[in-house]
Parts: structure tokens; sequence; C-alpha cells
């Protein structure tokens, strides 16, 4: 049975999830993929078993169409091999974007939102100076608006804490790289029992922003850095690492990992990214992977 077992884990799949799976889509899509069978992994995804690797772009185009989260996997390796959860903190580990929410305290929000999208889709190529920009228009910003934000806006996005907590019992260090601010970054990774944390840091005078950032900017360069430096020491190869994103910024530490997840992302995120959460919480990874028990 062993054997067997391992032998099958060895045949392409793709696993299927979203937030209410319709039976007949999966049958739909199971003989799309020409699947030898499929194996229910929990109410919200299936397997689709020894799929035909010449079926794979049209499996993968429908079940995009029918609103599901679709991963191919030619192999399904055990979560404990993996070495570093790497994570963006904005709109992938939380709920929102920081410095928008920040930014509502003096009325700018639309102003600071407007540069954040443009940045997040691509359109502004230099991401430390869209950062200086945005955070020159919160001058004057009670240090307050922080503790307000972190404790009245900022929620973690669905799945967030079940990932974590599995991916630590597994043995994975856990990152939380963001270009964002240290403020909220700190909080959570103490909160979270994150391995560790990197972003940007607001100088406060006098009880209230200057409009400034404290020394070198977090962009995706730093970010690919703290993956890379995170990986070097776990011995992790790409394929040992997870790092999820939402933003361009986040591509070039996506490009460290084999499983480069866009969660809820900016098309041009998703047209890079291995795998794609359009639909299901973040904890919907750990279905690509053997958990023990």
């Amino acid at each position: 049975m062993a054997a067997l077992i391992s032998k099958d884990l060895h045949m392409a799949h793709i696993i299927l999830q979203a937030p209410r799976l319709s039976a007949a889509d999966i049958e739909r899509l199971a003989a799309v993929a020409c699947a030898s069978g499929v194996q229910e992994l929990g109410p919200t995804a299936v397997r689709l078993l020894d799929v035909d690797p010449d079926c794979r772009d049209e499996a993968l185009a429908q079940a995009a169409a029918a609103r599901m989260d679709a991963a191919w996997l030619d192999t399904v390796h055990r979560l404990a091999d993996c070495r570093v959860l790497a994570m963006d903190m904005d709109s992938t580990l939380v709920n929102i974007e920081c410095i928008d929410e920040i930014a509502d305290a003096v009325g700018r929000k639309a102003e600071v939102a407007a540069i954040t999208e443009a940045a997040m889709r691509g359109e502004i190529k230099d991401f430390a100076e869209s950062l200086r920009r945005r955070v020159a228009l919160l001058r004057g910003v009670p240090e307050t608006a922080l503790e307000q934000v972190f404790t009245q806006r900022l929620r973690l996005n669905p799945g967030a804490e079940r990932l974590i907590e599995v991916a630590r019992a597994h043995g994975l260090k856990t990152l939380l790289v963001s270009g964002g601010f240290t403020f909220f970054t700190e909080r959570l990774r103490r909160g979270l029992a994150l391995d560790e944390a990197h972003a940007n840091t607001l100088e406060v005078a006098d009880g209230v922003l200057t409009g400034r950032v404290l020394g070198d900017i977090v962009d995706g360069a730093a970010k690919a850095a703290h993956v890379r430096a995170l990986a070097q020491s776990t011995g992790a190869a790409p394929e040992q690492i997870i790092v999820l994103g939402d933003g361009s910024n986040d591509l070039p530490m996506m490009a460290q990992a084999f499983y480069s997840v866009a969660y809820r992302a900016k098309p041009v995120v998703r047209a890079q990214a291995r795998f794609a959460l359009d639909h299901s919480p973040l904890d919907a990874v750990l279905n690509w992977f053997r958990l023990r028990h």
C-alpha cells in the first residue's frame, strides 16, 4: 500500500478549491483533465488524480471560469520538506493597505490610495519614490492614529492564523516582509510568533509623523534579499520556499520560491506567479501538501 501511495503522489494532480464547490463542476473538470479519480480533501477542496498533462491549459482555464482556484502539481510534497514561509503584509496577510488608512486620518486617503494602486499595478516603477511621496502626505498625522488603524481597521485575512500555525508546526521559518511600516509588522510578529519581520520605519517627532521614512526603504529588491537571507540560513532551495504576495513589489521575492502565490493579486502579479488564490483563504496553501498527522 505504501508503494501505491508513493506512486500516486508522483503523478500529476490538480487541487481545486473554492468556498462553495459544485459537484457538477468537479465532475466536468475531472473529465476535461482526464483524471483517474477525485479525492476529497475537505468541504472546500478536492484533488483530481493522475491528470493528463496535455489537458493542463484547458482544465486550468475552465477552473478559472468556474471561479475555482486550481493548482497544478506534478508531485505532492510534504509540507515538512519546506523550510520557509514568507509573506507580504498589506492586502496579503492583512485586509488593508495600512498607509491608506493612516492617510484617512488627515483626509488624504484618496490621494495616497491612488499612488498605492499605481505602484501595486506596476505603473510606478520606483517603489521607494512612490513610498516617499505617500509618506510625505502623512506629515502631521498624530502617532495615535497608527494605533487606531491597528486596533480598529486592521484584520488578518481569512486563513492567516492557521497557515502560520501549521507551517510552524511542520518546522518552517516564518517571515513577514513589507513595504509598509514596522509599527504594524512588529505587532504582527509578536502576536503571530513569527520568526522575522522587516519593514520601513516612520519618523515621529513630538508625537506626530514628520512625513519621512528613516533608513533604507524596504522595496522589492530588499524583500527579495530578506527571503534569500532566510533561505540561505535554513539551507532552503526554491522548491522549499513558499512566498505570498499581491503587488508588483512582491514579484522579486516571489521569484525566489517555487511556491510563488498570488493572493487576490494585481494582474501583473497573477500572470507571473506559479499559483494563485483568487477565491480561497490563505490556508488553502496547505492543501497543496501532505501534512503529518
